[in-house]
């Protein structure tokens, strides 16, 4: 077999087995208790056992990630575009977002709870604030790095400012803002189950902790199975979305 031209899918599925023999051997060889590690079976077994409950709180997760990765990217997007345009705004938001990310996330997520509350909000919230700061910084890193020649040809026409910034500068960063955007796609339910750790009556977070308390150490491995599998059809998604709409820098 050519291992370079095994399709993505072939070779997620050899890896996925892979990694699910090495569990099963490990669990094996130290024969650790199910409690503590339980095997690859009984885990597959506790997911199509508790298939309901879990489908119920992976949609609550979901939702989350979803609503929070649209807000942090627009207001990331919008961060950038305001630091490209405008100089004296540059000079007072730049030490700001450097301070933001200078503060733990596990730190924002009680004062968050307090503020609005155990529902959905305040885990959307965290998902927007740790992909907020990506977003933004890859973004305006691509407004940056324009071609010279191009702003120069640009002045040569009598373009103004907005319209560089709209018609040059933009669609030169598209390149860096779709690799924020994969980034974002990627930590955006570590933000979402923070949030659900910290307070919540339901999401994957929720039913992890519990479960755990329980000892039920399946149902979390379980959970984290689903969890991860969001989150590769978040990531593959919106980087199939995105080669489609920037298709030159695929």
């Amino acid at each position: 077999m050519n291992i370079h031209k095994t399709s993505p899918g072939l070779r997620l599925l050899l890896i996925t087995a892979g990694l699910l023999a090495l569990w099963q051997a490990l669990v094996w060889l130290t024969n650790t208790p199910h409690f503590i590690l339980p095997g690859p079976f009984r885990v597959l077994n506790a997911l199509w056992e508790q298939r309901s409950l879990i489908g119920e709180h992976a949609l609550v997760t979901m939702a989350e990630i979803i609503m929070g990765m649209v807000l942090g990217c627009l207001l990331g997007f919008a961060s950038a575009m305001l630091l490209q345009w405008s100089r004296s705004f540059r000079a007072w938001l730049l030490p700001v977002l450097i301070v933001s990310q200078a503060i733990p996330v596990f730190a924002l997520a009680p004062i968050l709870m307090i503020w609005l509350g155990y529902g959905m909000a305040s885990k959307v919230v965290m998902a927007a604030l740790v992909i907020f700061f990506p977003v933004t910084s890859a973004c305006y890193d691509g407004l940056q790095r324009t071609s010279r020649d191009w702003l120069q040809l640009a002045q040569t026409m009598g373009a103004s400012s907005a319209q560089v910034l709209w018609q040059i500068r933009l669609p030169a960063a598209l390149p860096s803002l779709a690799s924020g955007l994969r980034v974002a796609a990627t930590v955006a339910p570590i933000g979402a189950v923070i949030g659900e750790w910290v307070g919540s009556s339901s999401g994957l977070g929720y039913l992890m902790l519990h479960a755990n308390a329980r000892m039920q150490v399946d149902t979390v491995f379980a959970s984290l199975i689903v969890l991860a599998s969001l989150s590769l059809l978040l990531y593959f998604s919106v980087d199939y979305v995105l080669r489609k709409l920037i298709h030159w820098t695929a």
